[in-house]
C-alpha cells in the first residue's frame, strides 16, 4: 500500500522536456541575477505603464538602493519589510535586498494594524520601503515596532519627464483602491496617478525612495552569501494564533525556481503578465524567477482592474498569463477579453485557489484548448510543489502531479497511515523547495516537518496516473456522526447548481450529538436570483439528489459575499466566525 507512493507513478506522465530530477546550481539569487544582466543588459525586464526598464537599469538602481541599505545599518541577515504594490520599486528593492545580504519579507497592505505590528515586531523589521498612499498603515504602527528607518516611493516613480510632472500635479488622494481603479491608459489617464502628502514620524527616519538612491553609487554590491542562508521570510497564516514567518534559504528558493522553470519549459523570452501581488509568495515566485531567467514582466499595480489587464494583453500581447481565478472570472466576464487576439499566449496559469472545472471549457474556449494549467504550492515550499503538464495531459479538477524532484504522500487523517489508492489523505511533501522552518517557532515546526516531510493541512486524492485533487483542509474537514464530510467537495457540487455564484460550506457542533458536527453552507446567488425559502428548497433537493445525506446542510445562509484574502482564497475560519456566532434557522 505505502509503495504506491513511493513507486512515483507520475514520472510515467512527465512531458518530454521534464527529466525526473535535476543538477541544482550552487548560485545565489543575487549571484544568478548578475549572470542574467551580464547576459541580457539592454532587454526589458519590466514594463511599467509604457515605460521599459532594461536589466541593466534595475542593476544599476538596486545596486544604489544597496548601498544605501548598507550604509544606514542594514546588516546581513536582517530582514527588510517591503509594503507595496507591484511597481518598479517594489522590484528594485528586492533585488537590492539581496544585493545588501538582507532578507526580505512582504507586508500586505491589507494587513489590520494589529498584524502589520505583530509581522514587523516578530521578524525584527528595522526598514520598511514602501509607497507613500500605504504610507500610513506602516507609520500607524511605527511607534510599537523597532523600526528606524520608512523609505517610500510614489506611483509616478520612474515615468519619465512630464509624465511624472503632470502626475504629481493631480489631487491628492489616500485610497490607493481609489487610485488604481482609474489607471487605465497612461496617456489618456495621467492625472489619475496622485501622490500623498507624508508626515514624518517622530525618531524615525522618512526619506523619499528616489532621495535614498541619489547620490548613491551604481558600482556592483554583492555581499556574499550562502546556499543555506535565508532569502525570505514570508508571513502565512495559521488556522489559529498569529501568522507564522516561514523561513525561505537560498537554496529551497532558487531549486523552485529551476523546478518550475524546467517544468513548465519558461524559457528567456517569455513575456509574463500577472496580478499576483510581489508581496505574496506566489507574486514573488515569478516575480524573482522571471528576473533571474531574463524574462520581461508587466507591472500591474492594481490586480482588480480588469481594463488595466485587457489593454496590457492587447497591447503587449504576452506569452503567459498568471492569475488567482477570481482574476479570470472578472475577465470572463468582459467582452474585451474574448474578442481579444490571443495567439501569442502559451497558457494561462492559476494558483493560490481551486479553479473550478465547470468554468475551465470556458475560459480555455477564450484562450485557446489545452492552455490552461493549475498549480499547487504553498508558502512553506517556496512555492510551487505540484502543477499539470504544460504540453501534456492537463485534469479537470486537478493540481496536477509533483514536479520534479518532488515528492508527494498522501496520510489518513486519523491513522496516521498511508491512505490506500484513491482515498484521500493529507499531503505530506518531501523536496529541496521546502522552507527551513519557521521563525522562532520550533514547536510549530516540529509540527509540521516531520522526519523531513512537510504536512500541508491540505486533503487530497491521487489516481492511478498520479495526479492529485485537492478535497479539502484538515480543518475543514466535517465529521457528521462518524461520517466525513470533505466541504470542498460540496462546495464543487454547489456551484454547478444554475443560481450558485460561489458556495463555501463549514462545520458546527452538532447540539444533539456531542462529538459530532453538522455542516452549513455560504450561498451567493447569481444575479437576479432571488434570496427565498422556495430557492433554499430548490437547492437542498438538488443536494439531495447529487449527495449522500449525511452531506446535506443543515443550514444555507445567503450571502452577498464571501469573505476573501487578497488574492481570492475564501476564508473559510471567518466564515465560520460569521455563521456561527448567530442563531441558525436548520431546514
Amino acid at each position: 500500500m505505502a509503495d504506491i507512493y513511493f513507486e512515483k507513478p507520475w514520472l510515467k506522465n512527465y512531458d518530454e522536456n521534464v527529466p525526473p530530477t535535476l543538477e541544482y546550481e550552487d548560485k545565489t539569487f543575487a549571484e544568478k541575477f548578475r549572470e542574467i544582466v551580464e547576459k541580457y543588459p539592454d532587454k526589458t525586464a519590466i514594463i511599467y505603464m509604457e515605460n521599459h526598464i532594461s536589466f541593466r537599469q534595475l542593476d544599476e538602481l538596486s545596486n544604489q538602493l544597496a548601498a544605501y541599505l548598507i550604509k544606514i545599518g542594514v546588516k546581513p541577515d536582517e530582514v527588510v519589510g517591503l509594503c507595496m504594490p507591484n511597481i518598479p520599486a517594489h522590484y528594485i528593492s528586492i533585488v537590492a535586498v539581496q544585493k545588501a545580504g538582507a532578507v526580505s519579507t512582504g507586508l500586505s497592505p491589507l494587513l489590520t494594524p494589529a498584524e502589520m505590528e505583530h509581522q514587523i515586531s516578530d521578524a525584527e523589521v528595522k526598514v520598511v520601503i514602501t509607497v507613500d498612499l500605504l504610507f500610513g498603515s506602516v507609520a500607524a504602527v511605527a511607534d510599537k515596532t523597532g523600526l528606524t528607518t520608512v523609505i517610500y516611493s510614489e506611483i509616478a516613480d520612474f515615468l519619465p519627464g512630464i509624465k511624472e510632472k503632470l502626475a504629481k500635479a493631480y489631487i491628492r488622494q489616500t485610497a490607493l483602491g481609489k487610485l488604481l481603479k482609474k489607471v487605465k491608459k497612461l496617456d489618456e489617464k495621467l492625472s489619475a496617478i496622485p501622490s500623498v502628502e507624508v508626515q514624518p514620524i517622530k525618531g524615525k527616519t522618512v526619506i523619499r525612495f528616489t532621495d535614498a538612491l541619489e547620490g548613491m553609487p551604481k558600482d556592483r554590491v554583492e555581499v556574499k552569501r550562502s546556499m543555506d542562508d535565508l532569502i525570505l521570510l514570508m508571513y502565512t497564516g495559521g488556522t489559529t494564533g498569529p501568522a507564522k514567518g516561514a523561513m525561505l534559504t537560498q537554496r529551497s528558493y532558487m531549486s523552485n525556481r529551476m523546478q518550475t522553470l524546467t517544468y513548465l519549459d519558461l524559457k528567456p523570452d517569455t513575456l509574463a503578465l500577472s496580478a499576483f501581488p510581489l508581496f505574496h509568495i506566489a507574486g514573488l515566485a515569478l516575480g524573482g524567477f522571471s528576473m533571474t531567467n531574463g524574462s520581461t514582466q508587466i507591472c500591474v499595480p492594481n490586480p482588480r482592474d480588469t481594463h488595466f489587464l485587457i489593454e496590457c494583453l492587447e497591447k503587449y500581447k504576452p506569452n503567459i498569463v498568471v492569475n488567482v481565478p477570481t482574476v479570470f472570472f472578472e475577465l470572463m466576464k468582459q467582452e474585451e477579453f474574448k474578442a481579444l487576439d490571443l495567439s501569442n499566449l502559451r497558457f494561462c496559469l492559476s494558483a493560490a485557489a481551486p479553479f473550478p472545472p465547470e468554468n475551465m471549457k470556458e475560459l480555455e474556449s477564450i484562450i485557446g484548448e489545452g492552455n490552461f494549467i493549475e498549480l499547487y504550492g504553498m508558502t512553506e515550499t517556496s512555492p510551487v510543489t505540484c502543477c499539470n503538464p504544460r504540453y501534456g495531459k492537463k485534469k479537470a479538477a486537478s493540481i496536477g502531479m509533483p514536479i520534479v524532484d518532488t515528492e508527494f504522500k498522501l496520510i489518513d487523517p486519523e491513522t496516521g497511515q498511508p491512505a490506500e489508492p484513491g482515498e484521500p489523505g493529507e499531503i505530506a511533501v518531501r523536496g529541496p523547495q521546502l522552507m527551513k522552518g519557521y521563525y522562532n517557532q520550533p514547536e510549530e515546526t516540529a509540527n509540521a516537518i516531520r522526519d523531513g516531510w512537510m504536512f500541508t493541512g491540505d486533503v487530497a486524492r491521487m489516481d492511478e496516473d498520479g495526479y492529485f485533487y485537492i478535497v479539502d483542509r484538515v480543518k475543514d474537514m466535517v465529521i457528521v456522526s462518524g461520517f466525513k464530510v470533505f466541504t470542498r467537495e460540496l462546495d464543487d457540487v454547489l456551484v454547478k447548481h444554475p443560481d450558485v455564484e460561489m458556495a463555501a460550506s463549514i462545520g458546527y457542533p452538532d447540539p444533539d450529538r456531542p462529538g459530532s458536527e453538522r455542516v452549513a453552507a455560504a450561498i451567493v446567488l447569481k444575479p437576479g436570483v432571488e434570496k427565498s425559502d422556495a430557492e433554499k428548497e430548490k437547492l437542498l433537493q438538488y443536494l439531495r439528489d447529487e449527495v449522500a445525506p449525511y452531506k446535506v446542510p443543515k443550514v444555507i445562509e445567503f450571502m452577498d459575499q464571501l469573505p476573501q484574502s487578497g488574492v481570492g482564497k475564501i476564508l473559510k475560519r471567518e466564515l465560520k466566525e460569521m455563521m456561527t456566532s448567530k442563531p441558525k434557522e436548520e431546514a
